[in-house]
Parts: structure tokens; sequence; C-alpha cells
């Protein structure tokens, strides 16, 4: 509802400023009416939408944009500037990208969080000259440490070593695109990150077998939870056995969209 009402006071601001009546036309939205707007987004967000977590702003969509009570305009700028490979490191440099109100800066603003690095660093020109690729040689992302992932954009003490935890769960990453599977690395970040590190030689992987393995052996598997691992060896049991590893995707709940990946870790 009050969404309707700031939609319905932006109209009025609207055919105020083109009325002919005299002493209107001139009309314009002064800072009193911006905070005014700003206070009723305020309320909407808090009765109309569903709870905010914090969030790195450098990735607001449209529609998460619309969310925070951001004009289109103000989403563009922040689109284009990170087209160019551009990242926002703070409030001031958020705003000064998008050019939203100060009102609206401080109602969003507590929710942004930034890579830990990021807020560890003074200044903002090293920042960036931390992202650049140029003069670096790609590296095994199966040998990198927790403090060469650190020199990522994007990728703090907390996701370097998730990113090694899951590796060692893997046993190693055999695709580079398994870096994508990681908790929280943002799409933007493992591409970043592929810039500089990824698989080079392939670890020696001893895949399990199918047909003989039991539930507790397949649930080694990180892409495979101990329930789905239950139904496999029931499925089995059933049907004499896996004639193709596609069959896989008829178990409920198997994870479907990640097949390609579970295969290279099984055999018949």
């Amino acid at each position: 509802m009050l969404l309707i009402i700031v939609t319905l006071l932006l109209i009025q601001v609207g055919l105020l400023r083109y009325s002919g009546d005299e002493g209107l036309s001139s009309f314009s939205v002064d800072s009193d009416l911006q905070e005014k707007i700003d206070s009723l987004k305020s309320k909407a967000l808090k009765r109309d939408t569903a709870k905010i977590y914090p969030f790195n702003p450098n990735y607001i969509n449209d529609f998460k944009g619309y969310q925070l009570g951001m004009s289109t305009q103000e989403i563009d700028r922040l689109v284009r500037y990170r087209k160019q490979g551009q990242y926002v490191n703070s409030d001031k440099e958020f705003q000064r990208v998008t050019l939203i109100s100060d009102s609206l800066l401080e109602l969003i603003s507590p929710y942004f969080k930034f890579p830990e690095w990021a807020t560890q660093k003074g200044d903002e020109t090293d920042v960036h000259l931390a992202q650049s690729t140029k003069g670096f040689v790609i590296k095994d992302v199966n040998k990198a440490s927790v403090e060469d992932l650190q020199t990522i954009y994007g990728i703090g003490p907390k996701l370097s070593n998730r990113i090694i935890k899951f590796r060692d769960r893997l046993g190693g990453f055999l695709i580079n695109d398994q870096l994508y599977d990681v908790y929280g690395l943002e799409p933007d970040v493992v591409k970043n990150a592929l810039k500089r590190y990824q698989v080079i030689n392939k670890p020696d992987i001893k895949k399990i077998n199918i047909n003989t393995a039991s539930a507790q052996e397949l649930a080694q598997l990180v892409y495979l939870r101990s329930n789905v691992a239950r139904r496999i060896v029931a499925y089995r049991n059933l049907n004499d056995g896996f004639r193709s590893l596609d069959e896989l995707t008829e178990i409920e709940d198997f994870p479907s969209e990640k097949i390609d990946r579970i295969k290279l870790y099984l055999t018949l």
C-alpha cells in the first residue's frame, strides 16, 4: 500500500511540475520533499517487502534495486560502472557512482556488506590495482594457497578458506566450473579468479562404482546428500543395478543440474 502512495506522490509531483497554473510551473522537488519520499520508501521496505539481509551492493540487479527504492537511472549507473570492470568499495563510493540521495543512502547502507579485505584498505586505488590481471601468469588453482586466493577481488579470509576446504573435500578441482559450486562465491568473483587460477593439473581421483558402493560411500561425494545416497542404493537394488549414469536423474531429489560434475566421480 505504501508503495502505491509513493507512486501517487511522484505522479503528483510530475503534474505539479508541468501545471500551467501561475506559481506552480516552476515547481521542483526540493530536499525536504526528497526526504519525505525516502521516508515513505523506508516504511514500504519494512512493511511491503521481505526481510533484507546484508548484501554486496556491487551485485544489485533491477529487482533488488527496486526493492531498495532506487530509481531506474540510479541502477543503470551502477550497472554501467560494473560493466567497465569497476567495483565500489564503500558507502560514499556507491553514492558517487549511483548519485542516490543522502537520505536513501542512510536508509540502505546499513545492509551493505563489502568484502573483508576491501574494508581493511584505506586507499581505493590500491583496491583496483590489486584486481589488474596484467603481468600475471595463470596458475594452478589446485595449488593455490589461502593467501594466493585473497589477492582476488571479492575473496577475503572466510571465502579463501572455504574454497580450500571445498577443494580438499573434492580431492581437488577437476574442472574450472567447480569454483561456481563454492557457497558464497558470486559469479563475477569466480570470473575474476579464473583469470588468475585454473585447473592445470587434474588430481588423480578414484571413482566410486555406483553399482557396488554403499550409501555411506556415496554420501562422501560433496554433491550427494545422505538421503539421496540411500535412494540411489534403493533404486539400484530394485532395478538390478545401473546401466547408465544418466539413470541417476530419475531419483527423487537428485541434483540433476550437476549431473555432469557428478559423473566425473562415478563409474559403473
